[in-house]
C-alpha cells in the first residue's frame, strides 16, 4: 500500500456540493451534513490500515465536535470491484458495528472525491460555517499507534474553526493509502 500525504491546506477554498447515498439508505447532501459552525469531510474506506488504526479516534473526535456545532460526514470513493472490503454492503456493516455518529456515504463515480482533490485515506477537510476550507491535516501526532497524551491536531483545529471561523496556520499533513481510483476507459480514437 503506497503511503500518500495530503497537500497543504488551501485556506478559503469553497466546499464542493454533493449528494451521495448513505449506508442508512438515505441520500445525503452537503448541507444536510454540515453543522451551524462548520463541516468536517473525511475521505476514508474500510480496508485501509491507516484508517483502521485511527477509526476509533475519528469517531471520538466527530462526537466531541458535534458539541461545538461541527457536522461530520465520511465518504468512501474506493473502487469496490478491485477492493471488495470497500463495497457498500461492507460499509454498512462497519458503520453499524462501530455505531458511526455521522453519515457514511459512497462515491461510486468518484466524482465527489475528484471535486475535493482527495488523495488518500484518511483525508480530512475541515470547513468553517461559510464552508471555506480551514483545515487539511492529520488527526493527531501519535500516528498509527494511539498515544494517550498525543496532541489532537484535528480536534483542536476544528474546535478553533467552530469558535473563530479560522483554522491554525501550521498544519501537518495527514498520511494514508492512496484512493483506489478506477481505471479510466480508453477514449475511442476517431478515424479521420
Amino acid at each position: 500500500m503506497a503511503r500518500t500525504e495530503t497537500p497543504i491546506c488551501e485556506f478559503g477554498k469553497p466546499c464542493p456540493d454533493f449528494t451521495l447515498p448513505g449506508v442508512d439508505g438515505k441520500d445525503w447532501t452537503r448541507d444536510e451534513c454540515r453543522g451551524p459552525n462548520g463541516l468536517l469531510v473525511i475521505f476514508m474506506c474500510n480496508h485501509c490500515p491507516y484508517v483502521k488504526a485511527v477509526l476509533d479516534r475519528i469517531i471520538r473526535d466527530a462526537k466531541e465536535l458535534q458539541k461545538f456545532g461541527i457536522g461530520c460526514v465520511a465518504i468512501s470513493a474506493n473502487d469496490a470491484e478491485k477492493y471488495p472490503d470497500d463495497s457498500f454492503e461492507k460499509m454498512q456493516q462497519l458503520a453499524q458495528e462501530k455505531k458511526f455518529p455521522f453519515p457514511y456515504l459512497y462515491d461510486e463515480s468518484q466524482e465527489v472525491a475528484k471535486a475535493f482533490d482527495a488523495v488518500c485515506t484518511p483525508d480530512f477537510f475541515g470547513y468553517n460555517a461559510h464552508l471555506e476550507l480551514q483545515y487539511r491535516g492529520r488527526i493527531d501526532e501519535s500516528g498509527k499507534e494511539p498515544a494517550a497524551d498525543a496532541r489532537r491536531d484535528l480536534f483542536e483545529a476544528m474546535k478553533k474553526v467552530a469558535i473563530t471561523g479560522n483554522g491554525p496556520q501550521d498544519q501537518i499533513a495527514s498520511m494514508g493509502c492512496s484512493i483506489k481510483w478506477k481505471e479510466q476507459e480508453p477514449e475511442a480514437s476517431q478515424a479521420g
